[in-house]
């Protein structure tokens, strides 16, 4: 699977929640007038293949890859200068028979409305309703595959402070990643009620962010914090998650992450320990040294665990190269990371993965991806 990295201070992601592009602060009273060329249409064309070597197959057999295409249109309309309605519709077929990979988002060929919202700005405060994409520490989507994973969800964004940014975001439903339109409905969970509190600080010296979960559907309240320092030629920073679950155990997390760049090739190493239980998380966590299939949170098997990771990336020949190695105390994983911009239209990316558990017998599973994209 793809993890999304998330920056230390990682907020709503407010850019993308949307179908229209970059959301601006209005700068004057809201109004009635129906701006200019109030419509904007966007969107790419997707063919993503990915196969392994799992349950004993060749890497290449039919019977261990797929090869998904999609169209993904984005729809923004600006109703009134204060007022916007965006949509994002995505279509999909996938051109093999059922794997033991299975189809991608489920079925053989359907289509989804991803992203469904009505956007409301005033000053410096931004409001969504519907459909959207949430990018926070511990809640949130991932682009993998065919299309990001997306929530139903009440979200509030304020950055009337400067370099500060304030969220809040109440939780419906949720479509995981690669589970077509399947918006599972939170609330009828456990009683549901869903929520998120964040403030976030960055000045580009200093940064950090204070985050509280309420997740009923998973019964845990969680607290998760994180702070950094960039001296100029190196960045440190921590992190601290606290997931308080209704019963049992509950967990803590630290993290610590070192950065830096020699000679045009940036390198970080990145450590983290869960203790007591798996730390909790809505579809994607930001912990340091989850990689491209593991999420450092879900790695935990009843042992406190001890995480590390090494990552160097550069760019060579117009080709952006990243390449990481990551323990898991009962398992590890190694990530190569290609990707090449043909033109401003057209990309192309390459993710090569070996992952094996440290077991007696175990197999390391080699996994290959490889992906297109045509924007218009």
């Amino acid at each position: 699977m793809k993890f999304t990295k998330l920056s230390l201070i990682a907020t709503l992601a407010i850019s993308s929640a949307f179908a229209g592009g970059d959301i601006a602060p209005a700068t004057t009273t809201p109004n009635i007038v129906t701006p200019a060329n109030p419509t904007t249409i966007a969107g790419k064309l997707t063919a993503y293949y990915i196969t392994n070597d799992d349950n004993n197959q060749n890497l290449f057999d039919q019977e261990s890859s797929q090869l998904g295409l999609a169209t993904t249109l984005d729809v923004s309309h600006n109703v009134t200068d204060w007022m916007t309605l965006n949509f994002s519709a995505v279509g999909y077929l996938n051109t093999l028979k059922k794997p033991n990979l299975e189809y991608m988002e489920g079925k053989k060929h359907g289509a989804f409305l991803n992203v469904a919202n009505a956007t409301f700005k005033s000053e410096d405060t931004t409001f969504v309703a519907g459909r959207q994409l949430l990018a926070t520490p511990m809640l949130g989507g991932f682009d993998w595959l065919l299309a990001p994973g997306a929530f139903e969800a009440y979200t509030v964004v304020n950055n009337s402070i400067n370099n500060l940014t304030l969220v809040a975001s109440y939780v419906r439903t949720w479509r995981a990643n690669d589970t077509g339109d399947n918006f599972q409905n939170l609330t009828k969970i456990n009683g549901g009620n869903n929520w998120t509190l964040g403030a976030s600080y960055d000045d580009k010296t200093i940064n950090g962010s204070l985050w509280y979960y309420n997740v009923d559907a998973s019964k845990y309240t969680q607290v998760y914090a994180d702070a950094g320092y960039n001296f100029g030629n190196a960045k440190v920073d921590a992190q601290f998650v606290n997931t308080n679950y209704d019963s049992g155990k509950d967990s803590t997390a630290y993290g610590l992450k070192v950065s830096t760049t020699l000679s045009n090739i940036d390198l970080y190493g990145a450590y983290n320990r869960v203790q007591d239980r798996e730390t909790g998380f809505v579809g994607t966590d930001s912990l340091y040294t989850s990689s491209w299939n593991t999420f450092t949170s879900s790695a935990y098997d009843n042992k406190d665990l001890d995480a590390w990771k090494i990552d160097a990336s550069t760019k060579i020949a117009n080709v952006n190269a990243e390449i990481s190695y990551a323990d898991y105390d009962k398992g590890n994983e190694t990530d190569v990371i290609l990707g090449y911009d043909f033109t401003k239209s057209i990309d192309a990316g390459l993710v090569y993965t070996n992952t094996k558990a440290n077991a007696t017998g175990a197999k390391a599973v080699n996994a290959l991806e490889i992906f297109v994209n045509y924007k218009f």
